[in-house]
């Protein structure tokens, strides 16, 4: 039986890099069903692209295949691997941090190192530099269509081997709670925070209720001001600040109609903090 297959990058659309991907895996299975996660991951952004793996792999059934190429060391001595997921789904992808956010969250079971010499494109071995085509979506394909099983992808390696990115994990502490920008709602500008819904509700902190936020980058404040916490949008005018939960329950910062990331320069990662306090 053959599994969905979801692809993302961050090759973009314009020219036929994602093409090529989908040609592939459909030379492997032409009936595979070929799905696409993101191809606007900015370049070279692995947090980003391990936050998208999290953010959509528990919607799709156990057993889909995600193929994830952010790749800045693409042709060096990362390795390429495999894994099956805690939550029953698998990865194919460049061992350079982007299964950071799965790791923590699902769980990784079992890790294979690729075995090019079996799970490569055919006459792709000059490539160094499309392994994204020749090696990952190849891989995925036959993996999705049950022409290789994950046994066969490669030698085991261990789990703790992994390459992982820094995260710092939310705090609560009297009155007050911190954590990390962990995300973009990219198209409206909004701030995603790893902060959890319930430290709000530790705190006793309700809709309606003003808070004081401080964001900070390196340790650099960079934003400070007073907004309310609001069960929508709706909650505050147009152009105003404000606290709310989003889609997967933890604490976000928009502006209304307004784009906060644009506003105020902020990207995301472990060095852009964020504080609430009452």
């Amino acid at each position: 039986m053959t599994q969905a297959l979801v692809l993302q990058s961050d090759f973009g659309i314009s020219d036929g890099a994602v093409s090529a991907m989908h040609g592939v895996a459909h030379s492997v299975e032409p009936g595979l069903s070929i799905f696409d996660l993101t191809h606007d991951i900015p370049p070279f952004n692995i947090w980003e692209g391990s936050y998208r793996l999290w953010q959509t792999m528990t919607y799709w059934k156990e057993g889909t295949v995600f193929v994830s190429v952010i790749d800045p060391g693409v042709g060096s001595t990362r390795r390429s691997i495999g894994v099956k997921t805690g939550s029953g789904h698998f990865v194919i992808t460049p061992d350079n941090g982007t299964l950071t956010h799965i790791q923590r969250t699902e769980g990784i079971l079992e890790v294979r190192e690729i075995d090019e010499k079996v799970n490569r494109l055919p006459k792709s071995g000059e490539s160094y530099t499309f392994h994204g085509r020749d090696i990952y979506a190849y891989t995925g394909a036959r993996l999705a269509a049950g022409v290789i099983s994950f046994e066969t992808v490669g030698p085991l390696i261990e789990p703790e081997t992994l390459v992982q990115l820094q995260v710092k994990e939310p705090a609560i502490g009297y009155e007050a709670v911190e954590g990390i920008i962990d995300i973009l709602d990219i198209r409206f500008g909004n701030l995603w925070t790893n902060i959890p819904r319930d430290f709000f509700k530790k705190l006793e902190i309700g809709y309606g209720d003003t808070l004081k936020v401080t964001i900070s980058h390196n340790g650099r404040e960079v934003y400070h001001n007073s907004m309310t916490f609001g069960r929508s949008f709706a909650d505050t005018h147009k152009g105003e600040p404000l606290v709310y939960v989003n889609s997967l329950d933890n604490l976000g910062v928009a502006i209304n109609q307004g784009s906060f990331a644009k506003a105020y320069d902020i990207r995301t990662g472990s060095n852009w903090e964020i504080h609430f306090n009452k």
